[in-house]
């Protein structure tokens, strides 16, 4: 914020006392009028005006003085919207207490309802994320019972979904939790590749998408748990749109990892809207299962974590999805 000087409020201040100028003003000629008709000496009449211009200038200099610093006082406490009704600066004008009084009056009604919001806030996160931990032990349980079952099987197929939607619900409400750490740390994109395609392998059988994956010799700095929370979801979206074909994953330099599928793509004026919380496009108005959830954790963890996501795509001929991360304008501490 620039400096104030010590002139520039002159403008302001003239045009807040212009009456009470000219009223001095108007004031000091009917005196020397006055003088004048009574047959005064000029003399007495001119020193009369000098002492009233001298006294009218001095405190006029002190109002001034006064009004600058009140502004640079409330100029300084408006720079910390927190801190900014303990600074206002003192007064003796009863109008400006009054203003005063009402402004630290909305400010305690403020803090009141943003504590109100974040302990409703708190409570949910804290209800949501025990649901999501009872809500595993069934599912673990009705693992257990189709243990036999196997793996591709609709019946196996339909409880890993669960379970899917499961961790995305507990995946949003971490997100939004204030408490919420990313550890960043050099891994092998490989591995975490791997991880989230032994995940989804049920599901590729059971659908029977050819899948590719090339050499990714790549390291990148990244937080585990979250990308393979998004390369998850991109593969849980590329296999819900591929009916047949493939779906091929690689690396691009410098460091970028691209997820690519034979589905049936997306539409031009949806591509620049995805990630938008609860966008589902055209496909998800076919697919009216979709909430668009997932691509919108995906955008919201990959700009947490400085990444980014770009999309191209063809109606009826595929999706790529590429990941980069080179992280330009992450800041260490």
């Amino acid at each position: 914020m620039k400096k104030i000087g010590f002139f520039s409020c002159l403008p302001a201040y003239i045009r807040g006392k212009i009456k009470t100028i000219v009223f001095f003003l108007l004031s000091a000629v009917i005196l020397c009028f006055v003088l004048f008709l009574y047959r005064q000496q000029p003399e007495a009449v001119a020193y009369a005006a000098v002492i009233s211009l001298i006294i009218g200038l001095v405190m006029v200099f002190t109002d001034y003085c006064r009004f600058v610093e009140k502004h640079r006082r409330l100029t300084e406490a408006a720079k910390n919207a927190e801190t900014a009704c303990g600074n206002l600066p003192k007064t003796d004008k009863l109008i400006e207490k009054d203003y005063q009084n009402i402004v630290k009056l909305l400010d305690r009604s403020r803090n009141d309802i943003l504590d109100k919001t974040e302990s409703q806030k708190k409570f949910m996160q804290d209800y949501y994320a025990m649901w999501v931990h009872q809500i595993k032990v069934p599912i673990s349980a009705m693992r257990l019972l189709m243990s036999n079952e196997e793996k591709n099987s609709p019946l196996s197929i339909e409880l890993f979904k669960i379970e899917q939607y499961v961790e995305m619900a507990l995946s949003y409400v971490r997100l939004n939790s204030d408490s919420t750490d990313y550890l960043i740390k050099e891994y092998d994109i490989d591995d975490i590749v791997k991880q989230a395609v032994r995940k989804y392998a049920p599901l590729f059988i059971a659908k029977k998408i050819r899948l590719d994956i090339a050499d990714m010799n790549m390291k990148v700095l990244t937080d585990e748990k979250w990308i393979l929370f998004v390369i998850e979801q991109i593969l849980s979206n590329s296999l819900k749109y591929t009916k047949k074909g493939y779906i091929k994953i690689y690396t691009e330099k410098p460091k970028t990892l691209v997820i690519e599928d034979s589905g049936i793509g997306i539409a031009p004026e949806d591509i620049k809207r995805i990630g938008e919380k609860g966008f589902t496009g055209y496909n998800g108005r076919i697919e009216k299962k979709s909430t668009g959830l997932g691509l919108y954790l995906c955008t919201e963890i990959l700009h947490n974590l400085s990444h980014k996501m770009t999309v191209e795509s063809e109606l009826s001929k595929g999706t790529r999805v590429y990941i980069d991360f080179e992280m330009k304008y992450m800041i260490f501490e």
